[in-house]
């Protein structure tokens, strides 16, 4: 692998892999109309170690936060009295748990349906189908008022739900950050909360994802570690500014300004794979 094309490949992962597009969409697309292969395993995982790294900085605060609370979770149960009361009036608690909650359903499909994604992960005519579900879902969000439930409304069922449609997201074309953010604001919460619990539920998913891969499987790489790490760190930057332009785009409620491209990309690439 030459360095422009582990540049290359850092700089799609970074923007696909946040901006609501698919990137495993986009990458069944580039390896059917470039003619690659699939990246080596051990680069692949660097790539996404990048995007995580990205999302590790933009919520940085909010990650402390969360694991700082966990670590006090005895102390906090004593003094708030129960669980309950503890889910209802802290936000680092309710969120954690809104995490675990909303991860559940997303490792239920994962485990189930990973190795058959896999097997229909090349089918280009699914991907143009999907990214034509993921453009509508982005569309009926441009219906969405400013004004939404703040965390400590936010319910397990709809952990469950966003979980759910997270789990979806293994189809090749469904975009995670689409779908999740989409089904948020679907169900009434608000603009910012939607785009912060998406990326802090995707943590356990793209781990889980990673460990997934991981099974059974020799790491084994002929790639340079300059050229890893050269992927790895474009992911990292490029995915660090899709991230902060797609939170702010949420929060201005711009999130359907990518059906278009989603709508195109999904037609275009039926027609191609009908001819």
């Amino acid at each position: 692998m030459e360095p422009l094309q582990s540049v290359m490949l850092g700089i799609i992962q970074g923007l696909t892999e946040f901006l609501p597009v698919s990137s495993s969409g986009h990458l069944v697309l580039l390896q059917n109309l470039l003619g690659l292969r699939e990246p080596e395993l051990l680069f692949d995982i660097s790539l996404h170690i990048g995007t995580l790294i990205a999302i590790f900085i933009v919520f940085y605060q909010e990650i402390r936060n969360i694991l700082q609370a966990m670590l006090r979770l005895p102390a906090l149960i004593k003094s708030s009295g129960n669980l309950k009361s503890l889910f209802a009036n802290n936000e680092e608690i309710r969120i954690s748990a809104l995490i675990l909650v909303g991860s559940i359903p997303t490792a239920i499909l994962g485990i189930l349906f990973h190795k058959i994604a896999d097997q229909i992960f090349g089918a280009v005519w699914i991907v143009g189908a999907m990214l034509l579900v993921t453009g509508t879902l982005l569309w009926f969000t441009r219906r969405m008022s400013i004004e939404g439930r703040p965390l400590i409304k936010v319910s397990i069922r709809d952990a469950l739900m966003i979980g759910l449609i997270q789990g979806m997201a293994i189809m090749p074309g469904i975009s995670r950050s689409g779908a999740t953010i989409s089904m948020a604001l679907f169900l009434g919460i608000n603009r910012e909360i939607a785009g912060r619990y998406s990326f802090l539920l995707s943590i356990p998913a793209i781990l889980g994802a990673m460990m997934l891969s991981l099974n059974s499987t020799i790491i084994q790489t002929d790639i340079p570690v300059r050229i890893i790490l050269l992927g790895t760190v474009t992911a990292a930057i490029v995915g660090y500014i899709a991230l902060k332009i797609l939170l702010r785009l949420v929060k201005q409620g711009r999130l359907h300004y990518f059906a278009p491209y989603c709508w195109l990309l999904g037609a275009v690439t039926l027609i191609w794979s009908l001819l």
